[in-house]
């Protein structure tokens, strides 16, 4: 069952134009840097993809778009949601579009730390989606870590098929390994523990980095620890600077991300310099 989803994609930037709107063409064209990069699949409106910010449709435009582009890519879709409402109606437009699965953020606002009820929440979601959940655990944006018991009791759902942790955390992945089957397909999140991640059983990786560095984050989330080390070189620059810092990164390599959406900011001159430099010793020690 793990060998049918992809081991690395990349958390694909989301292309706005000047004034943050949709992109469609620099889309299409993100998506197709990353086909030839070598993913077989991505994940569209994550954390990187700004899925907090996104606005009702825009899960479906960005979906249908990538899957009538490449009908065999798979295609994960970021849910951002605070309510079970909110978590129905962003599936809905996910899998309007064509989404394979969605990736399923725990919810922070009125429920954080409230470890039953989002529980509850999740399994709700995976009752009603009508395409495989994903659990979602990023405490650097949402300020909350899904417990491993938590997980543990959602991974007996059929309907939850494994789980993000972008923590970066490696010994939460042993604790997850010794209680959960070899169906349950855990991503790593945090480019800097990948192949640590892959030797504690991680099935792959999704990444922000992968959107610039792809055949890197392929190799360090299959232990290569000198893939590793190069990607920890360049992501120790360009992750200073959150989704700016990846989206500068991601046009230096050759995509169309566009700007980010206020309050995301533009970044300073001399910021995008370092990056540029960060990217230019990357591909020569790549």
């Amino acid at each position: 069952m793990t060998e049918s989803w992809p081991r690395a994609m990349p958390a694909l930037v989301t292309a706005l134009d000047p004034d943050g709107n949709i992109h469609r063409d620099g889309h299409i064209h993100n998506v197709a840097a990353a086909v030839e990069s070598g993913a077989k699949g991505i994940l569209i409106g994550g954390s990187t993809g700004e899925g907090p910010y996104l606005e009702a449709g825009e899960r479906t435009i960005l979906v249908a778009a990538a899957h009538e582009a490449f009908p065999d890519l798979t295609i994960l879709c970021g849910i951002f949601a605070e309510s079970t409402r909110q978590a129905h109606t962003q599936i809905c437009e996910a899998t309007d579009g064509g989404a394979d699965a969605v990736l399923v953020v725990t919810p922070t606002t009125l429920v954080r730390n409230r470890r039953e009820w989002i529980v509850d929440y999740f399994e709700w979601v995976a009752d009603t989606s009508p395409v495989p959940v994903f659990l979602y655990t990023v405490p650097g944006v949402t300020g909350y870590e899904l417990p491993c018991a938590s997980v543990a009791e959602l991974a007996g759902h059929p309907n939850v098929a494994g789980m993000k942790d972008s923590g970066g955390d490696v010994s939460r992945l042993d604790d997850i390994a010794a209680i959960l089957s070899d169906d349950f397909v855990v991503y790593a999140g945090a480019s800097r523990t990948l192949a640590d991640s892959f030797d504690r059983g991680a099935h792959g990786a999704i990444t922000a980095s992968a959107n610039y560095a792809f055949s890197t984050v392929a190799a360090a989330a299959s232990g290569d620890r000198t893939a590793q080390a190069t990607l920890i070189d360049i992501t120790s620059i360009v992750e200073q600077y959150g989704v700016p810092g990846t989206k500068f990164a991601a046009s230096v390599a050759g995509l169309r991300p566009g700007p980010g959406r206020a309050p995301l900011p533009h970044l300073s001159q001399d910021t995008q310099s370092a990056i540029t430099d960060a990217y230019h010793r990357f591909v020569a020690a790549s």
